[in-house]
């Protein structure tokens, strides 16, 4: 205490000036009109900008929690989505009586591991066992196909990436629904290439045509992107054609993923594994 008596008795006159001029500069916007007017936009410049910092500061930190909501929000929009539904349909006499039946749902998940550079990539997300995911369940983003769920606990789920050497997603070109088998890592560890196998020799198949999943499988439904015809010239065999594909997804920015949830994929699998009898 002694300290500061000390310190303000020193420098009392440099206090002393401080006050006395705010006392003059306050009394001379008050009596003039121009300065006060002066004195009052160029605060309230400065308040506005000071508000519109701190708005922008908190919208900044607010991004996590807005992506979180726009993720659900898109997870709930694609089980709305026409695809995501099937029809059952009566025809009689030109009277046709539809009823739809919603068949998949979407599992939003926050991405919180991943790698590209290896032969065998995995991915990690927050979604897990008491969310609902199962293994083998497929994993969409929203550019395209992204892998499908190998292993699960009860909070977390660890993705096969479509970049992973024993992926295998069946998909068709769009423009003419000739279908075969999507592989990665066969021909290069590009993680924008993948190749598509089995694809009849026949066919027409041209540079930029839509690559996407065919729905012959209970892992996604059709129509899913996964990519466009890079190169057609790569030779499979005697009858079949092999074609690189550049992929939709860019596996290096993931951040969201969309679990899909095919409510009839017991069913489907049930019949499928029914043998004939001989």
């Amino acid at each position: 205490m002694r300290n500061l008596w000390l310190f303000l008795s020193k420098y009392n006159a440099f206090f002393f000036f401080i006050i006395f001029f705010s006392i003059s500069i306050v009394l001379f916007v008050r009596n003039n009109s121009f300065q006060r007017a002066s004195v009052l936009n160029s605060s309230n410049q400065i308040v506005g900008k000071a508000y519109e910092t701190t708005n922008y500061l908190k919208s900044y930190l607010n991004l996590a929690v807005v992506n979180d909501s726009l993720a659900a929000e898109n997870a709930r929009l694609r089980g709305e989505m026409k695809s995501a539904f099937y029809s059952d349909s009566i025809v009689k006499r030109e009277i046709v009586d539809t009823i739809q039946h919603q068949q998949y749902s979407y599992i939003v998940g926050e991405v919180v591991n991943n790698s590209i550079h290896h032969k065998d990539n995995t991915i990690t997300i927050n979604r897990g066992r008491k969310h609902g995911i199962k293994k083998g369940m497929g994993v969409i983003s929203p550019t395209g196909v992204v892998g499908l769920v190998l292993n699960v606990s009860d909070n977390y789920s660890t993705v096969q990436s479509l970049l992973h050497s024993d992926t295998r997603i069946s998909a068709c070109i769009k423009e003419n629904n000739a279908f075969g088998s999507l592989t990665w890592g066969e021909e290069n560890y590009d993680p924008m290439v993948a190749l598509l196998k089995d694809i009849p020799n026949h066919v027409k198949v041209t540079k930029g045509q839509h690559i996407i999943t065919s729905g012959y499988s209970t892992r996604f439904p059709k129509g899913i992107a996964i990519g466009r015809v890079r190169r057609t010239g790569v030779k499979g065999g005697e009858s079949f054609l092999n074609i690189e594909v550049q992929l939709s997804t860019d596996f290096s920015t993931l951040q969201y993923v969309y679990v899909v949830n095919n409510l009839l994929a017991a069913e489907q699998e049930q019949v499928e594994a029914i043998q004939p009898a001989k």
